[in-house]
């Protein structure tokens, strides 16, 4: 692993930025832009569209960008609209098909599970093999990246109508994270509840399905304060 999990004076920085980020905020105080350090914490998120951003006006509305930029990490987003356990796994094009990989590769230091909204729709003809698919890719990460901290995420959830498969992944979700001694942080389906497409203050995008910047920026304050309730918090 790399020479930065030694905690150098970089290092130490950025561990100082996520014990700021985990404090009471002063509300005279300005958010300033954090400036990375070379041996800032690389973070690598493993997600679907709503960790991608996707209905965000920007990039760095997204929520995984917004709680990265708190606490000085660098972020690595390798998540992709539609992609579940299984959901699009074998219609990804070259590069794409085995994520997975590709985070082992990239060697960070945190990795973020949010997946499983998208195996919703791939439920009454595959449930055996979304189960598999989360133990699979859940032990290749803690394998491939022993040393990381990993943190597994509730798959999020975009409608008040909310089919029994939701709860049923998500506890194989919640299992697998447990089985590999991974942070797990649950809820987070029931995030945006109240204020889906349908809702007279919805916090949806216009197209009905991801959340807009309100949204985002309300699911990274709920991140924020998930892991800042971590032992230990991050």
């Amino acid at each position: 692993m790399r020479a930065r999990r030694l905690l150098g004076l970089g290092a130490v920085a950025s561990l100082l930025m996520g014990l700021v980020a985990c404090s009471t905020p002063s509300p005279e105080a300005p958010s300033p832009t954090p400036v990375l350090d070379a041996d800032a914490p690389v973070v690598a998120f493993y997600g679907d569209s709503y960790t991608r951003g996707t209905g965000a006006s920007s990039p760095e509305k997204r929520w995984s960008t917004v709680v990265s930029a708190e606490r000085g990490w660098r972020e690595i987003n390798r998540s992709e609209n539609g992609l579940g356990f299984v959901n699009r796994r074998a219609s990804m094009g070259p590069g794409l098909d085995d994520i997975p990989a590709l985070i082992i590769d990239d060697d960070p230091d945190i990795v973020f599970v949010t997946m499983g909204l998208n195996d919703n729709f791939s439920y009454d003809r595959a449930p055996d093999e979304i189960h598999t698919a989360i133990d699979s890719d859940l032990d290749r990460l803690r394998d491939g990246l022993p040393d990381a901290r990993i943190i597994v995420v509730e798959p999020f959830w975009y409608t008040d109508d909310r089919p029994a498969s939701v709860d049923v992944i998500a506890g194989w979700v919640e299992a697998a994270a447990e089985r590999i001694d991974a942070d797990h942080i649950d809820g987070a389906s029931h995030w945006l509840d109240g204020h889906y497409a349908d809702s007279s203050d919805s916090w949806m995008a216009s197209d009905g399905l991801h959340p807009n910047d309100t949204g985002y920026a309300y699911m990274a304050e709920r991140m924020d304060a998930a892991l800042c309730a971590l032992d230990p918090p991050l």
